[in-house]
């Protein structure tokens, strides 16, 4: 297993900002790859406590969303990181935010962000196990 340096795996928190009553998921720019897009993400930190708060941070730093965590929705395993995603009802958008100069953002359908996130498996399965991915 690769945890490229680390004697565990990374442990990172995602955030699924939805706006529910549209069907639209927030979708961000990658710092690293400006051309590919995400969904808020990154590393727990002690000061976090729990595992929602980092992914609350996480949102609010690199899209400028606020809002409430109302689900968790998997833990995905790779050979380096272990993901944790959490589904959070946007409830406003802040014009101006940490990251705001180096990330775009946008509202899609859950189709399109499924699209978006191919290039990043765990991504698009956090996405698929979500409560806006349709029903089998």
């Amino acid at each position: 297993m690769s945890t490229k340096g680390r004697s565990q795996p990374r442990v990172v928190c995602c955030a699924i900002p939805i706006a529910r009553a549209a069907g639209k998921i927030l979708v961000i720019t990658s710092r690293k790859r400006p051309n590919n897009w995400v969904l808020p993400k990154g590393g727990w930190e002690s000061t976090d406590v729990v595992l929602e708060a980092a992914a609350s941070r996480e949102a609010l730093e690199e899209a400028g969303v606020r809002g409430t965590i109302t689900r968790y929705v998997t833990t995905i395993y790779s050979a380096s990181t272990t993901y944790h995603f959490y589904e959070l009802d946007v409830s406003s958008l802040d014009a101006e935010w940490l990251e705001g100069h180096e990330r775009r953002r946008e509202w899609v359908d859950f189709a399109e962000a499924v699209t978006r996130m191919s290039w990043k498996p765990e991504l698009a399965q956090g996405l698929l196990l979500s409560s806006l991915a349709p029903r089998r």
